[in-house]
């Protein structure tokens, strides 16, 4: 779905227009090595927003941190995309200490989807096996998002930070859903996560 709104919006893009007329487009960011593409999340509006070229391409209610386990603030890039996550207990977090690991497609993996990484080595964009959680503060420190909307902004993320696939690439990575399937970006997303 977002491919095809960018689609259009390279088009007319390309074609030295805005939506509003025949003003010029807007200029890509120059920075070498950075994607234009960029995410902002609000904690206390408790959504995600994703930019390409200075405009907003789409708007995602997540969950966030709660008042124990807060979700950091600041400047992040995300340069790693796993799909097909499974989980680990984060080492040292009493909260996780009964806690065992989950393989990708186990019911009971909290990690749905695709997870983000935004800070090494334990917090995440991600997926969530409770969705009825979006527009809470009711994680542990990562930004939980509706499985279908993180794989949505997982495949722009990757597209624009320099590893495209094609579609058949995406089905066949959800078909093998009981594997992980890691992505390293040659372009890093930047992330910006404020109160």
């Amino acid at each position: 779905m977002i491919r095809k709104m960018f689609a259009t919006t390279a088009l007319v893009a390309g074609l030295g227009l805005s939506g509003a007329g025949l003003a010029p487009a807007p200029a890509r960011d120059g920075r070498e090595g950075v994607a234009p593409t960029r995410l902002e999340v609000d904690l206390s509006e408790r959504k995600l927003y994703l930019y390409h070229d200075g405009e907003v391409v789409n708007t995602y209610d997540v969950a966030v941190g709660d008042a124990e386990h807060p979700t950091p603030e600041g400047e992040f890039t995300i340069n790693r995309i796993i799909w097909n996550p499974g989980w680990v207990p984060p080492h040292g977090a009493e909260w996780a200490e009964d806690k065992e690991e989950k393989k990708p497609n186990d019911s009971e993996n909290p990690m749905v989807g695709a997870k983000l990484f935004f800070e090494y080595p334990d917090y995440y964009i991600h997926g969530t096996d409770a969705p009825h959680t979006l527009g809470e503060a009711e994680s542990h420190g990562c930004i939980r998002m509706h499985p279908d909307e993180v794989k949505d902004l997982a495949e722009w993320v990757q597209e624009h930070g320099g590893k495209p696939r094609d579609d058949g690439w995406f089905s066949w990575v959800a078909r093998d859903d009981d594997s992980s399937h890691e992505i390293t970006l040659p372009a890093p997303v930047a992330v910006t996560i404020r109160d």
